[in-house]
């Protein structure tokens, strides 16, 4: 009987060497010269003569000792480059030329004193910086800071423990000073009939109606007051957006709105000054002049002062003044103690 071959691949148990051979190991049945009446077969295997070679690994293991040589190597590089590149830092350096010193404004610490004035710098230096004065001492400090060729404004600034972003907390009203501004105040009225002739008979620059508020519609913005009668209120609604912005918008709370025409007109001639509280919570109002007396400048910030404490919102809570400032139009600002300002009496009403 002929023999049978067959073919199957090398098990998995053979060396790791040899896993990748392509060789197949071949396996002959033989006849068995056995007596007996059956046929018999005999398993042989035969293998293949030539060993498969091993794929060599693609990745050699790393050489440690090289590595490491190599790397204190790199580091002594790199040392060395730090070395030589400090001493060179070092030779710039004493070779550079010193940097020469500022002068003049320049050479001013802080930086909004770099864009004042050299007048605005020697007056300066007649206060103390962040010192609380009396009230007579800053009045009679402030007019010597006050030294330009024209007669200065006196203003004050009081910062207030308000947001007018809350109804409670808004403040807007009027206060009579009793020396006045020192200003011209230019008055237009808006009225009709017979109290034309009562503004114009009390002191009123411009006087109109109907007319007038065409006038303004034009552009026509002359004055620095505009006081209207009730009745003409409705009418003046539609010059909201052009007297509004400008702070001239007739209010019963700024006095403009009055049916006591001719006493509104005296007021505001006298020296009534309208104040509100800023988006910052800070109010800016005007005092006089300096060429007023020690004695009324004293008497008209006292005033301003009392006025400003009769109208605390009633949402205001905890303390009410936070700070209080005085200057002149084109001077330094004075710091006032405030408990002092608040119990301080004017000689006039002593």
């Amino acid at each position: 009987m002929a023999a049978t071959s067959l073919s199957f691949p090398s098990p998995l148990s053979s060396p790791p060497s040899a896993l990748p051979c392509t060789k197949p190991t071949s396996l002959f049945l033989l006849p068995s010269s056995s007596s007996s009446s059956y046929p018999s077969f005999t398993l042989q295997i035969i293998q293949p003569r030539t060993p498969c070679r091993p794929i060599p690994s693609r990745k050699p293991y790393p050489q440690v000792g090289v590595a490491a040589a190599s790397t204190e190597a790199v580091l002594v590089e790199d040392d060395q480059d730090e070395a030589e590149a400090d001493a060179d830092a070092a030779a710039a350096l004493a070779v550079a030329p010193p940097t020469k010193p500022k002068t003049g404004k320049a050479a001013l610490p802080l930086k909004r004193d770099r864009r004042r004035s050299k007048r605005f710098l020697e007056i300066q230096k007649l206060r103390e910086t962040k010192k609380e004065y009396d009230v007579p001492t800053a009045i009679a400090l402030l007019k010597q800071t006050a030294n330009t060729k024209f007669v200065e404004s006196v203003e004050a600034h009081f910062r207030l423990n308000i947001d007018p972003k809350y109804n409670d907390q808004q403040l807007r009203a009027t206060v009579n000073l009793p020396y006045g501004t020192g200003q011209k105040v230019k008055v237009a009225v808006l009225t009709q009939g017979e109290k034309i002739d009562e503004a114009k008979n009390a002191g009123a620059d411009i006087v109109g109606g109907e007319e007038l508020i065409q006038q303004i519609k034009g552009g026509f913005m002359d004055f620095d007051k505009l006081i209207a009668s009730p009745d003409m209120m409705p009418k003046v609604a539609s010059l909201g957006k052009l007297l509004g912005p400008r702070g001239l918008m007739p209010n019963p709370k700024a006095g403009t709105v009055a049916t006591d025409i001719p006493q509104a007109i005296q007021e505001f001639k006298k020296g009534k000054v309208e104040y509100r509280v800023d988006k910052t919570g800070i109010v800016h109002l005007p005092f006089g002049k300096v060429n007023f007396p020690d004695e009324e400048l004293l008497v008209n910030l006292m005033a301003a002062v009392r006025s400003v404490e009769a109208n605390k919102p009633s949402g205001a809570k905890g303390v009410y003044w936070k700070s209080a400032h005085i200057c002149s139009s084109m001077g330094p600002s004075l710091r006032l103690n405030i408990r002092e300002m608040l119990d301080y009496k004017p000689p006039s009403t002593a």
